[in-house]
């Protein structure tokens, strides 16, 4: 490619030259002469460059053949890297594949023994814990079945027990000593005993006793007491003859029976009346107790029931909550009056303190006097003393010597005086 930029160099070269030389001669003459040195020039110069592209041509043919010897040189070069390319590529694929492989094979035995062993440890492990969860779970079905038998026994005990509560409450007397065991925990929970009594004759002269009778205040003497009467009453089989009655859905027989069990109530409040109240020695009205909230519920829903039961018959119907409040409003008032009862006590106790503070006074003006004197004394003793003092000053005291030995040879009998 140099030879050739060098050859063309030349070829402008000459061209310029003989162009310059054309001009030259151009400008010098317009002869034939002229014209025909300058068409030898030209020939010169197109025979000059012929032989020079001949030679161009030869030296381009000679590069282009080294070129493509080269070209083919380079191709086969190429080849046989290309050819030991794909061989070691081959080969290292080969052994890449092959080193791959024994790689799987050990990965795919180390996971298979590992596999193995947590599938052992899972076994192990399962097994045991299925061992406790079982033992777990026969140990509370046992301990349930256990209880549950416990749980049968009590039932057994309780139905027994209801049987036997059927058949205390199936007769009369045994429902009156339910009633009236009730009553009395009642009253002993809210009273004190000096409060009510038991199975007290409330009138005069009859035989019939009630339950109990509250001891009302405002009476001094226990015979002229003023009693409160409390009788329970249990009209049971009204009761259940309703409520079976309300389970059937029977009106007719529901109406039968709450006129049956409202006559019940109107009877017993008759003899209440009739056999316990007796004012001035009772209060106006009694009370009938009844022992179970849905008995008092059944006398409620009544219509005028209760009223009419109070009014006529002046007997107050009562179940154990209303009789709870009714106790506990009686044993507010009695504390009311017991106050009372304490405050003119107490007035009297503050007179009596007034006039003995009286006598007190007198008592302590005499002492005063009588400290007075002797305080008087005291002084006068006082002054006697320092009179004496005075006295005695020019006395001369013995020396300690013969202090002493005076007293020796009098036997202690020696008075000494003070010295100044």
């Amino acid at each position: 490619m140099l030879e050739t930029l060098i050859v063309v160099t030349l070829i402008a070269a000459c061209a310029a030259a003989g162009m310059i030389g054309l001009v030259l001669v151009r400008e010098r003459t317009s002869t034939r002469e002229a014209r025909e040195e300058q068409g030898k020039l030209l020939s010169g110069f197109s025979q000059a460059i012929s032989a020079q592209m001949a030679s161009l041509a030869t030296v381009q043919n000679a590069q282009i053949d080294s070129f493509a010897l080269r070209l083919e040189q380079v191709r086969t070069t190429l080849q046989d890297n290309l050819a030991r390319v794909h061989e070691l590529q081959r080969l290292s694929a080969k052994e890449t594949r092959d080193t791959l492989e024994q790689r799987l094979e050990r990965l795919q035995q180390d996971n298979s023994a590992k596999l193995e062993q947590m599938r052992q440890t899972v076994d192990e492990k399962l097994h045991a814990t299925l061992e406790s969860r079982l033992s777990e779970s026969f140990r509370q079905v046992s301990e349930r079945l256990e209880q549950v038998h416990k749980g049968l026994g009590e039932m057994q005990s309780l139905a027994a027990g209801v049987g036997d509560l059927k058949k205390v409450l199936s007769g009369v007397k045994t429902r009156g000593v339910l009633g009236e065991v009730q009553l009395g925990a009642l009253l002993e929970q809210v009273l004190t005993p000096e409060q009510y009594e038991k199975n007290v004759a409330t009138r005069p002269g009859s035989r019939e006793r009630v339950e109990f009778a509250i001891r009302m205040p405002g009476q001094g003497r226990d015979a002229d007491a003023l009693w409160l009467p409390v009788d329970a009453k249990f009209p049971l089989e009204d009761f259940q003859r309703l409520q079976a009655a309300q389970e059937a859905a029977d009106p007719a027989a529901v109406e039968e029976a709450a006129s049956a069990l409202e006559a019940r109530v109107r009877l017993e409040a008759r003899s209440i009346a009739e056999k316990y109240v007796e004012a001035p020695y009772t209060t106006e009205f009694a009370v009938l107790y009844v022992p179970f909230e849905g008995l008092y519920a059944e006398v409620l829903r009544r219509p005028g029931l209760f009223e009419q039961v109070q009014r006529d018959l002046r007997v107050t119907i009562c179940g154990p909550t209303t009789l709870s409040a009714l106790l506990n409003s009686l044993q507010m008032g009695f504390r009311t009056l017991a106050i009372q009862r304490r405050s003119s006590e107490v007035w009297q106790v503050l007179g009596g303190v007034k006039a003995e503070f009286g006598k007190f006074g007198e008592v302590l003006a005499n002492t005063k006097r009588q400290l007075q004197t002797v305080a008087n004394s005291i002084e006068l003793a006082e002054t006697r003393t320092r009179q004496i003092e005075r006295k005695l000053k020019d006395v001369e005291a013995l020396p300690e010597g013969a202090a002493a030995r005076l007293e020796e040879a009098s036997g202690g009998n020696v008075v000494r005086l003070p010295k100044d």
